[in-house]
């Protein structure tokens, strides 16, 4: 299964999803405007109506013609897109973006994806689709196009190989709702450099406005246990660091955070397929994009975020 982006825009406008690839993780795209179509997105995960799903645009025209864009936001998006930020506005018109899809809010999550092929497909299609993680509800994000397949693909019409995802973790997710900026999630783009951008941050957000956001989240199958520093029977430890566990199984041998942030899901999935007791994790620092990493594995272990 690797059809075209003519392909995908052709399920996407018949009402059917299609696996498309990002930056961060593949996702599972529908018609942002169409109930029916969102709905199936929220079958094929097996995904909790109330957790909003974030609406990919190809352009920040796009995004201002959806969502009310301050000049804090507009300053973001000159600055972050395309790219791996979403920015959750006070929704501006309901109907691209179809209330189920928004989860009943009266806010919309935007994002201008950075990989290529997600915004030919995008233009082409000439509206905003929404596009969750191409998983199970609670599974590791599929960063390959393989994972992708292998989790969602039954439920597609059409998917997209756009090779291995460059991030790895999902956008930074930062709402503009209340007023000032606030961070809703972490992920690639950092609270630095947000906050060099725009000053320090609000503590305004309202988290349930954003996606991604539920307990449990991201999981292995095998039990999770974080900021290890030595491994049960049977577990695998996935190492963070110089000298630090087998190489194989090593999130970045050189303790490189972006390396560490695009192997974490692939890992987690790789490790799975060993049966292990569990799975371990070294300590990860909490600075720049470890904060995101260390969201994740929160969430993985069964922590409340």
């Amino acid at each position: 299964m690797n059809d075209t982006v003519e392909a995908c825009v052709e399920a996407l406008k018949a009402g059917r999803l299609a696996i498309l690839p990002t930056e961060t993780v593949y996702g599972l795209a529908a018609d942002a405007a169409r109930p029916e179509a969102v709905a199936a997105i929220f079958e094929a995960k097996g995904r909790p109506r109330f957790n909003p799903l974030i609406a990919h645009v190809a352009d920040p025209e796009q995004a201002a013609a959806i969502g009310e864009l301050d000049g804090a936001a507009l300053k973001l998006c000159e600055a972050f897109w395309p790219g791996p930020l979403t920015i959750v506005a006070p929704v501006r018109a309901g109907d691209r973006v179809c209330d189920l899809a928004r989860a009943g809010l009266n806010s919309v999550a935007l994002r201008m994806p950075g990989h290529p092929e997600a915004r030919a497909v995008i233009a082409a299609f000439g509206g905003p689709v929404v596009a969750p993680s191409a998983n199970r509800s609670g599974r590791p994000s599929p960063t390959t196009f393989s994972d992708a397949v292998a989790e969602t693909g039954t439920f597609a019409a059409a998917a997209l190989d756009g090779g291995p995802c460059g991030v790895g973790v999902e956008s930074t997710v930062v709402s503009i709702v209340d007023g000032g900026v606030s961070l809703l999630r972490p992920g690639a783009v950092t609270r630095s450099e947000i906050e060099a951008l725009v000053g320090p941050l609000s503590d305004k957000g309202q988290g349930h406005r954003s996606p991604g956001r539920l307990t449990s989240h991201y999981a292995p199958d095998a039990p999770l246990r974080i900021e290890a520093v030595s491994t049960a029977p049977g577990e695998i430890l996935l190492g963070f660091g110089p000298g630090v566990g087998d190489p194989r199984w090593s999130l970045s041998p050189t303790g490189d955070l972006r390396e560490a942030a695009a192997r974490l899901f692939r890992l987690f999935r790789e490790a799975d397929r060993e049966s292990p007791s569990g799975i371990a994790v070294s300590p990860i620092p909490l600075e720049g994009l470890g904060e995101a990493i260390n969201d994740r594995l929160r969430r993985a272990a069964g922590f409340v975020g």
